[in-house]
């Protein structure tokens, strides 16, 4: 399984991105996949998650509002839309899938700086 993150950057607050991930070597389709970040110092927490078909979605309490979880079974694309970003949102995003997690990406980092 090969997951490759991208759409990361250097941001001022209340900026917005757009995260990526392609999924390769896997039945994406079938899996609930996750965006989790790490920033530094700090573990890894999965801070959003979406069903195999998209009818549900859970963001972290501290992030509904301003993040969304989204996915594309047609082309293997996992996305996070991230919104109003503040200085705390500064971490290295990674996805994967929290039922049965693989090895990880090389994650894109976010940085949120005036």
């Amino acid at each position: 399984v090969e997951f490759v993150e991208s759409g990361g950057g250097e941001v001022q607050p209340g900026g917005s991105l757009r995260l990526s991930c392609a999924v390769s070597g896997t039945a994406f389709p079938i899996f609930t996949m996750g965006w989790y970040r790490q920033a530094p110092g700090e573990e890894r927490d999965l801070i959003a998650i979406i069903a195999p078909s998209s009818t549900w979605t859970n963001v972290t309490d501290s992030l509904k509002g301003r993040f969304t979880i989204s996915r594309d079974n047609s082309k293997n694309m996992l996305y996070l839309d991230m919104n109003n970003l503040q200085p705390e949102d500064t971490a290295v995003y990674f996805c994967n899938r929290p039922v049965a997690l693989a090895e990880w990406g090389q994650g894109t980092q976010v940085a949120v700086a005036a």
